[in-house]
């Protein structure tokens, strides 16, 4: 079902948005900068976790206490890599009559979201994935259980995908 590897993001030039012949998903993968931002947010909250547990046994239990601070660091290094497989695992596709958006490293799931499903499509951006020039579009249809999130986009193609799934929708929704 799937064509090229999941990290194809296709071309603009070439229609990359276009449905595949014969109905075969174009994959899109989400942009690096969602990982930048993962990993930053993972250094700063480890790093500050590091510190404290050097810190605080060091100078009320000793030196030899100190050595605690190595658990954080491990586990930094151990996220650093799991957080680049999870961004590596998603990705979406706009097929003619539905959105597909796949994720999970152990689990994979993948989410068909119907365009005539949907009820609502939001753009969101909080002020750490402004910084990084980062914004989320979330799907919501009237089962609450198929809501989907396609987080860590560019905001031009976030609004871009927003306005074309909005339309779509709409189109879609008034044949029901």
């Amino acid at each position: 079902m799937e064509t090229g590897s999941p990290h194809d993001t296709g071309s603009a030039a070439t229609g990359r948005r276009a449905v595949a012949d014969g109905d075969e998903p174009v994959w899109i993968a989400l942009p690096p900068g969602l990982l930048r931002m993962r990993r930053l947010l993972l250094v700063v909250w480890l790093g500050l976790l590091t510190l404290a547990t050097a810190l605080v046994p060091g100078l009320l239990a000793g030196p030899v206490w100190a050595a605690f601070a190595l658990l954080p660091l491990a586990l930094l290094l151990w996220g650093w890599v799991l957080l680049e497989r999870n961004w590596r695992s998603w990705r979406y596709a706009e097929r003619a009559d539905d959105l597909l958006i796949s994720r999970g490293v152990l689990w994979r799931e993948q989410t068909v979201v119907p365009y005539g499903r949907m009820q609502l499509v939001e753009v969101t951006s909080g002020p750490v994935e402004r910084h990084f020039g980062l914004a989320s579009v979330q799907l919501h249809t009237a089962a609450a259980a198929t809501d989907a999130t396609i987080p860590g986009l560019d905001p031009a193609e976030a609004e871009r995908l927003r306005d074309r799934l909005t339309e779509l929708g709409e189109a879609r929704s008034a044949g029901l």
